[in-house]
């Protein structure tokens, strides 16, 4: 569909899988980001490496990348992506009691990463709220969006990184 519909309905209104065989490969970017929000001491309990279950931030950020590649198994008409980067970043931010997440996707290909960079995102806030439910099962996942874009038809896209109140982009 052209004109800012959407591209996953044919004519009749039927879900379909965007063809992107026309489309030329470019290198495709996207970032996105999101936070989980906790007690101050399960934040400090996840920075003094406390959890009985491990490495929290390892684990999530091993989760995210692993996320990222199974996004297509995930949401029914993403297409397979050949991924040549994925880098997830977790911080701790003290003053907010949360954990600052950081997902960036990189390829070369017929479509763009912001499925896998979301979903890198939110699998790695899922998995530190699995992580840590034994201790703190209020934490509160949010502000999972897209910041950023480039590449493809529809060129770049970029909002400012939310910032914490410790000064650090989110």
């Amino acid at each position: 569909m052209t004109g800012g519909g959407f591209t996953h309905f044919d004519a009749e209104g039927r879900a379909v899988m965007v063809d992107v065989s026309a489309k030329d490969e470019t290198e495709r970017t996207a970032t996105a980001t999101g936070s989980i929000a906790m007690e101050s001491s399960t934040l400090a309990l996840i920075m003094s490496g406390g959890m009985k279950k491990g490495d929290v931030l390892s684990v999530a950020r091993l989760a995210g990348i692993m996320g990222a590649k199974r996004t297509p198994d995930l949401i029914p008409l993403c297409h397979p992506l050949a991924l040549a980067s994925v880098k997830v970043d977790l911080t701790c931010d003290p003053d907010r009691h949360a954990v600052d997440i950081t997902a960036t996707c990189k390829l070369k290909g017929r479509t763009g990463v912001e499925m896998e960079a979301l979903t890198a995102v939110s699998v790695a806030a899922l998995t530190v709220y699995d992580m840590c439910k034994a201790v703190d099962r209020g934490m509160t996942i949010g502000e999972i969006r897209l910041v950023h874009k480039a590449g493809g038809k529809s060129g770049d896209f970029g909002i400012a990184p939310a910032v914490s109140s410790s000064g650090s982009a989110g």
